[in-house]
């Protein structure tokens, strides 16, 4: 294991290669494990998939399921969190803690009715764009070229982690890996 994570971000059935390395991505800048349900949308060695990751791929915590079932089997504890652009309560609302499973959906097809169903009191949305009257966050100036591209799914997650996480460890950091950037 490359580092202990603060946070698991599962992608189920992910199609575009840039999306899933940009959040690559931004797993390892905050020191996520990234989980991919198949079927994917493309292949694990996709160029572009390698290119969006940029040179941080091989520092991310990841790994490849078959399944939900096989999902289920393999984290470390339930999925606590459901994201949805049909969902009604903000993703800011939310108390995040350290080690939470955020499970977020494909990008034509979002996460499946039944599932979304079965966990409606922990699904949450992020906005496409901040509500009317709102400045939107200057995360681009703060993330540099690590942060830079990413969809709603890092978004989330980047705010989360300035925000906050609770359970910190002693030493008050949150399990962030150390790569020298």
């Amino acid at each position: 294991m490359l580092y202990e994570p603060c946070l698991h971000v599962v992608l189920h059935e992910p199609e575009i290669p840039p999306n899933t390395g940009n959040i690559g991505r931004t797993c390892v800048a905050i020191g996520a494990k990234l989980w991919l349900v198949r079927p994917l949308g493309f292949s694990l060695d996709d160029y572009y998939l390698r290119r969006a990751g940029l040179d941080y791929w091989e520092h991310l915590e990841w790994e490849a399921v078959n399944s939900w079932q096989d999902l289920l089997a393999r984290l470390p504890q339930p999925p606590d969190w459901f994201f949805s652009a049909r969902a009604t309560r903000l993703y800011t609302t939310a108390s995040y803690r350290r080690g939470d499973v955020l499970v977020f959906g494909s990008e034509s097809r979002g996460l499946p009715a039944d599932l979304l169903d079965a966990h409606a009191e922990k699904t949450l949305t992020i906005p496409s764009r901040p509500p009317a009257g709102s400045q939107p966050e200057p995360l681009e100036r703060r993330g540099g070229r690590l942060l830079r591209g990413r969809p709603p799914v890092g978004r989330g997650l980047i705010r989360r982690f300035r925000g906050g996480i609770r359970g910190r460890k002693t030493d008050g950091t949150i399990g962030r890996p150390s790569l020298g950037l």
